[in-house]
């Protein structure tokens, strides 16, 4: 049984189809440029390639791309959409309205794109994949919206209200939502299946680390507290975004500057960050910044690791102890050295990393901690993709 898993993005459409019988990738791909040329490139299991320069005018000519590689040409995997059993997409934000995976409607739909103001960058462009697929995918296959924020519904009250009047959260749903709950999910779940342990007696922090980051407490498997927050602009530092301001920074800013809500929103999002301080939003290009003797480049790598520490540190106190950390995402899984930096120094945690290991470490799971650390210390690679296809099997019975 084959299940297509879909990623999209405003501009964007991601797409893995795997078997779950074995749980492999059958095929991906990646439609780019949706709305202003077009661009697809596609992979099958068989090494065989396909890539074009496509025009699509929206997510419907993007869909029916993907559908044309799947199954035209030597790069298809299948020989009609009727052999998929079901697919799944990933949608960032579904509030407190959806905390588990549901069957799409054209009602989830509506409600999907109505939460768009919590999640302006994402909820929106969702909508317009779900639509486009419902169009083009055959009516025999259902579909399934998996949230990335169904994983941090556990998290509790004194926890996502925010210090403002309640009437913030009563009338304007203002909280702490948390995001990448899929993939936080999913790499404490894989450690502790790959250890034999009972999840449910363990205390973890999960840093899932890439041009957005974020870190998460996962106390008996359930997560408790998580650094992103009303939108994923809160917690550390990130590629272009700021992380944690003080408000009142961002008011005296706005007037410094003369910008409106939407241009303050923009030059948070998409000028700080690593960007704003170092000059790049790569942490490889940071890296090499620093190599080369800027200052400010390792200002912001600084930055970037004190706010990782800071974190792990204030989770284990949350949860009464800490067991394991977890390393995963585009930084998490490579940078040698941001885990390094992060686990240096923190002793009265437990943690003593194995310099060695640590240093072979690439996106591979492997733990990087010493045998004689209190605290184990993992590199588990993420896998998003999978957990939406498992979520979207469990969801239909297939």
């Amino acid at each position: 049984m084959k299940i297509l898993v879909v990623n999209a993005g405003s501009s964007s459409l991601k797409y893995q189809l795997m078997d779950m019988a074995d749980e492999s990738v059958i095929a991906k791909g990646n439609c780019e440029r949706i709305g202003i040329d077009g661009r697809i490139t596609h992979s099958a299991f068989n090494g065989q390639k396909y890539e074009a320069e496509i025009n699509f005018p929206s997510h419907t000519e993007a869909f029916m791309s993907v559908v044309d590689a799947l199954t035209k040409g030597e790069a298809a995997v299948i020989n009609s959409m009727d052999e998929i059993g079901a697919v799944g997409h990933r949608v960032v934000q579904g509030a407190e309205v959806y905390t588990d995976t549901v069957k799409v409607t054209d009602e989830v739909i509506e409600k999907i794109d109505e939460m768009r103001e919590l999640a302006p960058v994402h909820n929106h462009a969702h909508a317009l994949a779900l639509r486009a697929c419902k169009k083009v995918m055959p009516e025999s296959v259902p579909q399934a919206a998996v949230f990335d924020t169904a994983f941090h519904t556990t998290i509790p009250e004194k926890a996502y209200i925010y210090g403002m009047p309640y009437e913030a959260y009563e009338k304007y749903n203002v909280r702490k939502y948390g995001f990448h709950g899929t993939s936080h999910k999913y790499v404490s779940q894989k450690l502790a299946l790959h250890l034999g342990i009972d999840i449910t007696k363990t205390k973890i922090v999960t840093c899932h680390l890439g041009n957005g980051s974020s870190i998460t407490a996962v106390d008996g498997g359930k997560s408790v507290d998580t650094s992103m927050g009303f939108t994923p602009l809160d917690g550390i530092l990130m590629g272009t975004r700021s992380g944690a301001v003080d408000p009142s920074a961002v008011t005296f800013m706005m007037k410094k500057l003369n910008l409106t809500p939407s241009e303050m929103e923009d030059w948070l999002n998409k000028k700080s960050g690593l960007l704003g301080i170092g000059g790049h939003s790569d942490n490889r290009d940071i890296s090499n910044a620093i190599k080369e003797g800027c200052p400010k480049a390792k200002l912001a790598a600084q930055i970037l690791r004190y706010g990782i520490k800071k974190y792990i540190g204030s989770y284990a106190a949350v949860m009464n102890g800490l067991d394991y950390v977890i390393f995963t995402g585009g930084i998490g899984e490579n940078a040698v050295d941001v885990r390094a930096d992060v686990c240096a120094d923190m002793d009265f945690l437990g943690i003593t990393l194995d310099s060695g290991i640590n240093s072979k470490t690439q996106g591979t799971l492997t733990k990087i901690s010493t045998e004689s650390s209190k605290t184990q210390v993992w590199v588990v690679p993420t896998n998003e993709e999978l957990l939406i296809a498992r979520s979207t099997k469990d969801l239909f019975n297939l």
